[in-house]
């Protein structure tokens, strides 16, 4: 079941949105759901890196310690 969502965006993303929207006839919800969908992956890959960076217990390598390690 989908659910409802309210966003505010800038005065300019809301007329480039209506706009889009008036030109294809499809709903702004349309849109706004699609680039959710496209988008959201990377969100939470760059949320999972920066969270991996600020973990203390992260291990890093330097590139000739990766390689002695991942024997190449």
């Amino acid at each position: 079941m989908a659910k409802t969502l309210s966003v505010r965006v800038s005065d300019s993303v809301y007329d480039r949105l209506n706009s889009l929207s008036k030109k294809t006839m499809r709903p702004k919800s349309f849109y706004l759901n699609e680039m959710l969908q496209n988008y959201i992956d990377e969100f939470e890959d760059a949320y999972l890196a920066w969270e991996t960076l600020n973990d203390a217990n992260t291990k890093y390598y330097t590139s000739s310690e990766a390689r002695k390690k991942l024997d190449i």
